[in-house]
């Protein structure tokens, strides 16, 4: 058994990060200001309590620090991608700067799941299809370990009057002991489940939480946003925004099973 300082399990999370650029107008006058940001403070807090081993990459790092071998992949149990796109991962500095062949991210990364890694897609305008049809998950190999088909167009809900979701299976591990009534979103990625998948929660008609086992590893999607603006202030002070997370997290690195015998 493994003993009271060893990590509950080794997770990886990748994207929540952007850079933003704004033009100010005065008169004839203007200038530019440039500010970065990350909005997976709280989420990645819940995790290290919960005592995860957490390595984080920010949208801009993946290029140079995702791995790129599947040892390099399986020296954590659990990897979340969080509204970042699928370009980020195709489009390395070798292969769109100098036209160099380089891996497949994402095919190494269904790879990883197939060999028993745990892998949690969490929403955004950058996930699944995304704004614009941008994020474009559903055309790489990635789409075939994950529970859901993506539409192929822009697949954002935007919901400004708020709405709570419904828990289907309540008491399932991959959210704990979290209560059946759930916080409003304020909107989330339309998706549809695949046959065999289990939906636990849902948002209106749509799933949001969904769970698979593919090959040894276990997938699970949660079709909203980790934190503003579709996580507004009600679901982020939630008492068990870190139960949910941790539980979901949890499940999918099978941290149940770490270290033990």
């Amino acid at each position: 058994m493994a003993d009271s300082t060893s990590p509950r399990a080794r997770v990886l999370v990748v994207g929540e990060s952007w850079i933003k650029q704004t033009t100010h107008i005065k008169g004839f006058d203007h200038f530019v200001t440039v500010e970065y940001e990350e909005g997976a403070g709280v989420f990645l807090k819940s995790l290290t309590d919960a005592n995860f081993e957490v390595t984080y990459i920010r949208a801009h790092e993946v290029s140079q620090r995702f791995p790129t071998t599947l040892e390099g992949l399986q020296l954590y149990d659990a990897i979340v991608l969080s509204d970042i796109g699928s370009n980020s991962f195709l489009l390395a500095d070798e292969t769109f700067l100098r036209s160099e062949v380089s891996i497949n991210r994402l095919s190494l990364l269904a790879d990883y799941v197939r060999g028993g890694g745990g892998l949690v897609k969490i929403g955004g305008y950058m996930s699944f299809t995304g704004i614009d049809g941008r994020a474009r998950f559903g055309a790489t190999p990635l789409a075939d370990v994950l529970p859901v088909e993506m539409l192929p167009y822009d697949d954002r809900v935007e919901l400004p009057e708020g709405l709570k979701p419904t828990v289907l299976e309540a008491g399932h591990a991959a959210i704990g002991e979290t209560p059946s009534d759930w916080p409003i979103l304020l909107g989330y990625n339309r998706t549809l489940p695949k046959k065999g998948a289990t939906v636990i929660a849902q948002i209106g008609a749509d799933p949001l939480v969904v769970v698979d086992e593919v090959g040894r590893g276990r997938v699970l999607t949660f079709a909203s946003d980790v934190a503003p603006h579709w996580a507004p202030p009600e679901f982020m002070a939630w008492p068990h925004y870190a139960e949910l997370w941790t539980s979901m997290v949890g499940w999918a690195a099978k941290s149940e099973l770490v270290g033990a015998a």
